[in-house]
This record gives structure tokens, C-alpha cells and sequence, in this order.
């Protein structure tokens, strides 16, 4: 499945969204990770950054689960991938290494919100969810990951 053709049945949305769900959960697991690592009272700029990423993906995740049960499919349980990420990635508690990771996961998200929008406007498709409200929502967590973009962006040109 591409996200550079149209969209052509509910199945591949919910796979789609399913995809989605996941990228939030890695974020939310790994902002999670890093703010645990990062001493607030050391560093609370950089700490409350990865809380409201942390929150924000986990908004962004909640948001999505409702579309996919909406289309009638299940999710990936969020403690399954926590799991895997803690086992896969160590949070670095380097400043850099924690900003640069934190900029990936919110460019990558921007990107993938992106490209599904694309998808779904493409498609002729009569999905079993509203189509507008579907835009809505992801139009809605594209930005949210745009601002994210922006603030990492701010913190580490602050910090040079």
C-alpha cells in the first residue's frame, strides 16, 4: 500500500490510520523515555517540550483510534509498542541527540499526515467514516505536528 495512489477501500484507510496510530504511539513512547531521562528542575524548557510532546501524540493517537473504530478495525494496544521502542531505542540523554530525535519524530509525522491527506483527497472512494470530518482530523494533527516541528526548531536554534 502507497500513500501516492488514491485510497480505494475503508480496509486500506484503517490500515492507513493504523500506520498513524503507531507513529504516534513511537513518539509518545519515546518523548515519554526522554522526559524521564531530562531532570526537570535541570532543564525544564527542554522537559516541558517532550511532556506536551508526549501528551500531544497520545491526543493525536485517541483522535485516530475514534476514525479506525469508527471503520470498524482494531488497533495495536499502545503497551505493546512501548514495548517494543524501549527495547528498540535508548533515549540519549544528550541535549542534541534528544532535540534531533524529537525533530525527526515530528517531521516524519508532519510528512506521513500529509501524504495521507493527499491520499484521501485523491480517492473517489465513499468511505464508512464522513469524509470531511476525516480531513478535519487529520488537517487538524498535520498542524499540531507542523507547530511541533517549529517548536523543537525554536528551542534548538535558542540553544545554539
Amino acid at each position: 500500500m502507497s500513500l501516492t495512489q488514491p485510497l480505494a477501500s475503508d480496509h486500506q484507510l484503517a490500515r492507513l490510520l493504523q500506520i498513524g496510530i503507531v507513529l504516534e504511539e513511537v513518539v509518545e513512547a519515546r518523548a515519554a523515555k526522554h522526559a524521564a531521562a531530562t531532570d526537570a528542575d535541570d532543564d525544564a524548557e527542554l522537559h516541558a517540550l517532550l511532556d506536551a510532546a508526549s501528551a500531544e501524540s497520545a491526543d493525536h493517537r485517541r483522535r485516530l483510534e475514534a476514525l479506525v473504530e469508527a471503520l470498524d478495525a482494531e488497533t495495536v494496544p499502545f503497551a505493546e509498542i512501548e514495548t517494543l521502542v524501549e527495547a528498540q531505542y535508548e533515549a540519549d540523554e544528550d541535549f542534541d541527540g534528544v532535540l534531533y530525535d524529537q525533530l525527526c519524530n515530528e517531521e516524519t509525522a508532519y510528512k506521513f499526515y500529509d501524504d495521507l491527506i493527499d491520499a484521501v483527497e485523491a480517492s473517489e472512494t465513499d468511505f464508512g467514516i464522513d469524509r470531511e470530518q476525516l480531513l478535519d482530523v487529520l488537517s487538524t494533527i498535520r498542524e499540531e505536528e507542523a507547530e511541533g516541528v517549529e517548536d523543537v526548531t525554536e528551542l534548538m536554534e535558542a540553544r545554539q
